[in-house]
């Protein structure tokens, strides 16, 4: 699911899914629904498919069991493209995030007057002299000195 976004089907499909082993098998039909969406994870099995495969899934441990004729299957997933899928779903996530907030921006300014959005003219600089003034800096070396404006305020 992508923050934001949502989405009508553009249709359904039902697929023979099969999981299996050397010994046995277990192949049920499932419905997906097919959505246009970038994500990570391609087809995404429900809690409807798991519940058909009597399926339990232990999502720290990444593996999913389910009962088979002959005994259980277990199926362990790789940490490490665990991972990769997450971390590329939630920049997608981001992305779209930034967009929906972009085009947000986008809109309220086409909303605001010419006038609010006119950029100020930087002042101008002082027409007074650039006259300055040396000013020693109390130290024991009169040699140390600073030059300052010969005009400024004493506020």
């Amino acid at each position: 699911m992508v923050p934001g976004r949502a989405s009508r089907p553009l249709g359904e499909i039902t697929l023979p899914v099969q999981f299996n082993t050397a010994t046995s098998y277990r192949v049920e039909h499932i419905n997906f629904y097919v959505v246009d969406f970038n994500i990570a994870y391609h087809p995404i099995l429900g809690r409807l498919a798991l519940a058909k495969f009597m399926a339990a899934l232990h999502y720290a441990y990444l593996v999913l069991k389910m009962p088979l004729p002959v005994g259980v299957l277990s199926l362990w997933a790789n940490h490490s493209v665990a991972y990769a899928c997450e971390t590329e779903s939630l920049t997608l996530a981001e992305a779209t995030d930034l967009s929906i907030q972009m085009a947000s921006m986008v809109g309220e300014a086409k909303m605001e007057s010419a006038d609010d959005m006119e950029i100020p003219e930087p002042p101008r600089a002082s027409t007074k002299s650039k006259e300055v003034k040396e000013v020693g800096l109390g130290l024991d070396d009169p040699s140390k000195t600073l030059k300052i404006g010969a005009h400024l305020d004493p506020k």
